[in-house]
């Protein structure tokens, strides 16, 4: 956490270079905030911040190898104290509730002025947890409407990161070693999916997936490991 006489030191993960210094340019606009480092993909990230030290990660969802989402659980095993922010081209009502619940220290999108996204900074170097209004408006919504909630909504945060790894086309084994756990493991979370969500086989959970908007393209076909 960055004291009130220090820098917010920011860690910057995004495997596009223009994102990365349009996050560089505005942040560099606050004489409170300074970026330390950068990575293009998990493993990356993993390395660097060995030897940097930093209050807040600003990192996408989506990179190449390990996702933002497995290298935001790693990281929080590696460093429980350290602070995540989660920036994403996903609807926040698909994600952003579930990385919280998962460790992250807030969720934004792509498409967030840079003021909300100083504003998020600050908050979660300062060890709060930012959503933003139009995430919370939706939150309000929910809790006054008596309607069902979606199957993939009663999974838990590790089964839901399962399911959109499989949804994206990861195999078990690929899973496996990349959670370092056991294929017997995600097997039994896989199944635990299936059940929860109504659903027979990996096929349709891939359906689901993109019929929902969770993945952003067509499903590939799936096979076993």
């Amino acid at each position: 956490m960055a004291s009130a006489n220090k820098k917010i030191r920011i860690f910057i993960a995004d495997d596009h270079f223009v994102v990365r210094q349009g996050l560089k340019h505005i942040l560099s606009q606050n004489p409170d905030m300074e970026v330390v480092g950068e990575a293009e993909d998990g493993d990356q990230v993993l390395e660097r911040l060995k030897d940097v030290v930093a209050d807040v990660v600003l990192m996408d969802i989506e990179m190449p190898g390990k996702s933002g989402w497995e290298v935001m659980v790693q990281l929080k095993s590696l460093h429980p104290k350290l602070n995540v922010l989660m920036l994403s081209i996903f609807p926040e009502d698909h994600y952003g509730l579930r990385l919280i619940k998962a460790g992250a220290s807030g969720y934004l999108t792509k498409a967030s002025a840079p003021d909300q996204l100083c504003q998020a900074v600050r908050t979660v170097a300062s060890g709060g947890k930012f959503i933003s209004p139009s995430l919370a408006e939706k939150l309000i919504e929910e809790i006054h409407r008596d309607t069902a909630k979606l199957p993939h909504e009663s999974l838990s945060p590790r089964e839901f990161q399962v399911f959109c790894m499989i949804a994206s086309g990861k195999k078990i084994m690929s899973i496996a070693d990349e959670l370092s756990v056991s294929i017997t493991t995600i097997s039994t979370h896989r199944a635990n999916i299936l059940e929860k969500m109504g659903l027979k086989s990996s096929s349709e959970l891939l359906h689901y997936a993109f019929k929902n908007g969770i993945l952003r393209e067509g499903p590939t076909p799936y096979t076993e490991p």
